[in-house]
Formats: C-alpha cells, structure tokens, sequence
C-alpha cells in the first residue's frame, strides 16, 4: 500500500499538478494455510488501506490498513515528508491482535472519525460483508474501538471503550 500526495502548480507550471508517493505501507509475510484463498497464492497479506483521515488542525494523518490489522498515525506537518508518529494494532487477517481488554477485534480497523478536538480516533472493524466474508472467513461481529491521541503524537487504545454492533450489522 501507499500514500501519494499530489500539488497544484508544482513543477508545471499554475494549471498542474504533480504526484509524489510519500508513503509506503508493505505486506506482510505470512504461511499460505494462514491465509484466506483469496491470498494464498500471495504468500502475503496486504495492508489493504481502507481509510484515511487528515486531523481538523492538519497535523496527523490516519490510515486504516484493514488487512493487517493496523491503524497509523503520520505526523504530516512537512506533507513531503511524513513521518510514523503512532501505530495500534488490533485486529488482522494473520494477526488477529486482540484489544487490551481482551476481546478479539473481528477484521481490522475501518471508517476511521477523529475528534474536533483531535484527542481521539475512533474506527469500525467491517468493511463490507461482502469483504469480509472473503478476507475474514467467518462472522466475526461488529464493533467500534478508539485511540486516545499523545499530545505530540502516539496512539494508545483506551481499554474501556468498546461497542458492539448487534448480531447482523456490520
């Protein structure tokens, strides 16, 4: 996976556009009996990026990788230049990182929200059943999580914020 900026009026003149990639998200190894069929011949999994979301101050970009089950956090203030200024995992196709209060977190993260205030990150687990039901074999249920946010970056998952979807909803 990856993250690519793009700019007006660099390079080409006021009326172009350039495309720098600035970020780049790899797959993880993984054993093929580990894997759903859909990626047994890969011999990895994907980070499959789902979402991602720009802090309201500018500062923090989120990017949800469903497949492997982790949601970063980029400090952003050069945009050329982002660098990891947080990471949870939770969840994962291989993976399967349980959350701190010790439930399993069925999928990975998506439909990331971030707070006005930026001092939270919330996200979903389900995709679309049709998806899940191809990456993630198995109903595995619904819920929502959150992430407090480190004064200067950093995401820590707040161990008694958790809400289940009723059975069906994902």
């Amino acid at each position: 996976g990856s993250i690519w900026l793009w700019r007006k009026g660099e390079g080409n003149g006021d009326a172009g556009w350039t495309v720098k990639k600035v970020v780049t998200i790899p797959a993880q190894p993984a054993d093929a009996d580990d894997l759903p069929e859909l990626l047994k011949g890969f011999g990895a999994v994907p980070p499959l990026i789902t979402d991602i979301d720009l802090s309201v101050d500018d500062k923090f970009l989120y990017v949800s990788c469903w497949g492997t089950g982790e949601m970063l956090q980029y400090d952003v203030t050069d945009p050329m230049k982002p660098e990891l200024a947080g990471k949870v995992e939770l969840g994962g196709i291989v993976s399967r990182t349980k959350h701190p209060n010790g439930r399993d977190f069925g999928y990975g993260p998506q439909m990331v929200e971030i707070s006005r205030d930026g001092k939270r990150v919330y996200w979903t687990n389900s995709l679309y059943s049709t998806w899940d039901d191809q990456f993630y074999p198995g109903d595995r249920g619904a819920a929502m999580v959150m992430a407090e946010v480190g004064e200067t970056g950093g995401l820590t998952l707040a161990e008694d914020f958790w809400v289940d979807f009723p059975k069906g909803y994902r």
